[in-house]
């Protein structure tokens, strides 16, 4: 059997592997398998004009730190790959792209040009769903204006996301927590860890904007689990 293929991302040697396409790769500490998923936070930063990133520190929401990060048992889905994604409370209604890792093996976030308002599920993550850790991102803003998850931080405990699913269910989660994270401490083993139930975690960017770098400083996370689900109505 071949070895996996070994890919770094932002400096950490780790394998990542489309789930059933190939073997898993040899077990190695769960802390370091870990520490490069971070990487993708930085990513979603992107490079904004500076009048655009002075109005959204004034008028993007800021998390208020609510709630719980983990849920308990509850319902849990088979596989199928996730075809949009709606947030009522904060007016998103989205496609999903499906991204993985750029051809250097960072992880790939949507194109600021060409997909700012798409957000995008982490194909190497739990579906929608499954018992697991489903991961979706999507950026803040972009120097034309605000993005998919512009309002992500207006989120409290308790507030719907809808995610639609290939096989014609719905999986219908709750809002538990919402969080913001420097960069520089974001805890990745909370945000991308197993879990043994279905959770659903959105990131995006936040906080302060840094000049000199073009980056935001903060990540903002929402935390859900899986609710309840509903089947698509058949039509005659």
């Amino acid at each position: 059997m071949p070895d996996p293929e070994w890919r770094r991302i932002y400096g950490f040697r780790v394998v990542i592997s489309a789930p059933g396409s190939v073997p898993p790769p040899p077990r190695r500490p769960f802390r370091a398998r870990l520490a490069g998923f971070a990487a993708v936070v930085f990513a979603l930063a992107g490079v904004v004009t500076i009048g655009v990133a002075i109005g959204a520190q004034v008028h993007a929401p800021q998390p208020a730190d609510t709630g719980v990060l983990a849920g308990g048992p509850g319902p849990a889905l088979a596989r199928s790959l996730p075809l949009a994604v709606d947030i009522p409370a904060i007016g998103v209604s989205s496609g999903l792209l499906y991204l993985g890792l750029n051809p250097d093996g960072t992880i790939a976030v949507p194109s600021l040009y060409s997909a700012p308002d798409e957000a995008a599920w982490y194909k190497y993550s739990a579906t929608p769903g499954q018992r697991g850790t489903s991961v979706i991102e999507g950026h803040l803003d972009t120097d034309r204006g605000p993005a998919v998850f512009f309002r992500l931080g207006a989120l409290r405990p308790g507030n719907q996301i809808d995610v639609r699913l290939a096989d014609g269910i719905t999986a219908v989660f709750r809002v538990t927590g919402v969080r913001s994270y420097a960069k520089s401490h974001f805890p990745a083993n909370t945000v991308y860890g197993a879990t043994g139930y279905a959770a659903l975690h959105l990131i995006t960017c936040g906080g302060a904007f840094d000049f000199a770098s073009g980056h935001y400083l903060s990540s903002t996370v929402v935390f859900a689990t899986l609710d309840s689900y509903r089947r698509a109505r058949l039509t005659a």
